[in-house]
């Protein structure tokens, strides 16, 4: 058994310690947010956060990421509790075919919660690792400036207590 959290619940999975995270995720836990690309962790789509980090899930192994915290698109925000990069996404009207879109915010949050006013520069050197085959490149980047202000403006916030990997999420007016 591995055990390990997931959007902030405890998670024993049987599976052999080399399973890619990936599959444990869309196939035992179904959580089918996280997308399948190109199985060797270059294109992006199969990014989730490991203790805040964006990591790819297709190429990292569930005996990696024992006792740890682990966040999907799932568990990022909540139609209540919308985060500000998923409602950023929407109004800037990223998505094309959107099939990537879950490893771009993924990954944008992650930009933003240890830089929260990027350069461009800085916003396109963070994304490179994420591909978007219809380039909807330039509303990425709009999207993740729209987010930064309204990230300093709200204050929302997504805090990980490494103590004991206790997720909670707290909206500051």
């Amino acid at each position: 058994m591995i055990e390990f959290r997931v959007n902030g619940n405890v998670q024993q999975v049987d599976v052999e310690g080399d399973t890619p995270l990936l599959w444990v995720l869309r196939d035992v836990i179904a959580l089918t947010g996280t997308k399948f690309g190109c199985g060797m962790g270059l294109c992006g789509a199969c990014t989730v956060q490991l203790n805040g980090q964006p990591i790819r899930a297709c190429i990292t192994p569930v005996s990696a990421i024992t006792g740890q915290e682990i966040t999907t698109i799932e568990g990022l925000g909540s139609i209540k509790d919308i985060h500000p990069v998923q409602q950023a996404w929407i109004d800037e009207n990223v998505p094309q075919c959107g099939y990537c879109q879950s490893g771009q915010i993924m990954s944008a949050s992650a930009l933003l919660a240890q830089n929260p006013n990027p350069s461009d520069d800085e916003i396109k050197q963070y994304m490179s690792g994420n591909i978007c085959r219809c380039g909807t490149y330039p509303r990425i980047q709009k999207a993740i400036k729209r987010a930064a202000k309204s990230l300093q403006t709200t204050g929302f916030a997504v805090h990980i207590q490494e103590s004991n990997f206790d997720l909670a999420t707290e909206v500051q007016s």
